[in-house]
């Protein structure tokens, strides 16, 4: 799978998709039920996709990617986070986190927070690279199977190499790429 992809705001009709990315990518997947609950019931939740353009060949996936996240008061919570194995390194989860970075300065948040399993380096690397630091451990966060959390924060939402921006976002064609 190759080729350019944007970013967009999820609707319910993105469940089904969301649902098959969440299963392929976590050892313990938030439920239907779950999913379901945050795109339409949590007045705080927001869901982006990342999405192939143009879309696949018929009958093949056209959502790569989602993040979900919160924004409660000053804070940006990252909650959920997926790239399809084969659209990794491309720089998708990166473009969705700094896309719900933004959304959240426009809506007064300062700080940004997460957690991510101890073992998971390659979203360590990503979000340090993004400004986060290691704050603490939480010990036995996770199940399926049991690993502590590292939790991570990006106090104030600016990256210690300069500004946030690290990628532009052509408003017309609401395709994300890097700046020059």
């Amino acid at each position: 799978m190759m080729g350019e992809w944007i970013i967009e705001p999820a609707t319910v009709e993105s469940l089904p998709d969301i649902l098959h990315i969440e299963e392929a990518c976590f050892s313990a997947p938030w439920t239907r039920k779950m999913l379901e609950a945050e795109l339409s019931g949590n007045p705080f939740a927001h869901f982006l996709l990342a999405k192939l353009v143009p879309p696949s060949d018929v009958g093949s996936i056209s959502i790569v990617g989602y993040l979900c996240f919160w924004v409660v008061f000053e804070e940006v919570r990252l909650m959920n986070l997926a790239v399809i194995e084969s659209m990794r390194h491309k720089g998708i989860a990166k473009a969705l986190v700094l896309q719900a970075l933004e959304a959240g300065l426009t809506q007064a948040a300062m700080c940004a927070v997460l957690e991510v399993r101890a073992s998971n380096h390659a979203a360590h690397a990503l979000y340090r690279s993004l400004g986060f630091r290691d704050v603490t451990t939480r010990p036995m966060y996770y199940t399926n199977p049991i690993e502590d959390a590292l939790l991570m924060e990006l106090d104030p939402i600016v990256s210690e190499s300069g500004p946030l921006r690290t990628h532009e976002v052509d408003r017309e064609g609401g395709r994300i790429r890097p700046l020059q």
